[in-house]
Parts: C-alpha cells; structure tokens; sequence
C-alpha cells in the first residue's frame, strides 16, 4: 500500500510539474519525443510516428553507487 502511495505521488508530480527528484535516489520526468518516420519491421513498409510524451528515469549518485561492485 505505502508503495502504490509512493508511485501515485511520484506520477501526480511528473504530470503536474514535470519532474520529481528524490535526493540521493534519482529523478523522474516527463520527456517530449519528437515524431518521427519508422519502419514496420516485418513489412519494411514506412510508418508515421507522432510525437508524444514518455516517463523516463535518471538515477541519482547515491543509487548508482550503491548498485556498483566493490
């Protein structure tokens, strides 16, 4: 339950404002993705992409330390 809580105000943020930045864990936020043209890989066929918005993660120091060996 505390950590549904914890996703639903991390995403409440990132909706809100953008971006939410725990100390010594990381940062989540929203980032644009420009549109774009692919390519259907089992047809090779052109497709369209259109721009949208996706969550992404940037791990802070404290986390990346903690997860090195040695």
């Amino acid at each position: 339950k505390i950590i549904n809580e914890t996703l639903d105000v991390i995403v409440s943020g990132v909706v809100m404002s953008g971006k939410v930045q725990i100390t010594g864990f990381g940062t989540f936020e929203g980032r644009d993705r420009a549109a774009r043209t692919a390519r259907n890989p089992q047809t090779g066929e052109e497709i369209k992409v259109k721009a949208t918005r996706v969550p992404a993660f940037k791990a802070g120091k404290g986390f990346k330390d903690a997860v090195k060996p040695g």
